[in-house]
């Protein structure tokens, strides 16, 4: 069994400029840069046989290379949030690629779940985090804004349980996509 998904990797210089959200505060639990992402679909836990066949069928997938571009922070979870990320600036081409990889997912039956696709980073996870406590600097980082930056790489991931709760993402295989959009 594999639990996959399907994300853009995060280029150095956006991940450059979310070093300075990763400052202690109780109760959050920050990725290392390595692992950042941009989730295109995550397709959960699927047998051999249909992991290859996915695998098979992403790189068939015809896109532009997809322009990242970092706007604004938020999170997930309402009084007490689960994860902290950087939004970013929705597109046509990465809404494009977000679609034809759930696409996917249906045609080899794998069940996802109803959220929208909301292209971020995830760079935290919560647990007892106080929204209130942090408010003045994540109001800061409302306006973290960078210029876009062209990826080329479609990857998928395939995500193992880690020590201490953090999952470890191991690329299984890269995608690249076309050309400037």
């Amino acid at each position: 069994m594999h639990r996959l998904f399907a994300a853009l990797p995060v280029p150095a210089v956006l991940a450059d400029r979310l070093d300075p959200l990763n400052v202690e505060i109780h109760g959050a639990r920050w990725r290392k840069r390595h692992h950042y992402h941009v989730t295109l679909c995550f397709y959960g836990t699927v047998d051999g046989e249909v992991a290859n066949e996915l695998a098979d069928a992403l790189e068939q997938i015809k896109s532009p290379a997809i322009d990242l571009e970092l706007a604004g922070v938020g999170w997930f979870g309402r009084r007490e949030p689960r994860a902290l990320y950087a939004r970013i600036a929705a597109n046509d081409s990465l809404a494009q690629l977000a679609s034809d990889c759930r696409k996917l997912a249906r045609r080899f039956d794998v069940k996802l779940g109803q959220d929208p696709f909301l292209p971020h980073i995830t760079v935290a996870y919560c647990n007892q985090y106080q929204l209130e406590a942090d408010r003045t600097r994540r109001e800061g980082f409302q306006v973290m804004k960078s210029e876009p930056v062209h990826d080329a790489s479609n990857l998928l991931y395939q995500s193992f349980a880690g020590q201490g709760r953090q999952s470890q993402y191991v690329p299984q295989a890269d995608y690249q996509l076309a050309g400037p959009s």
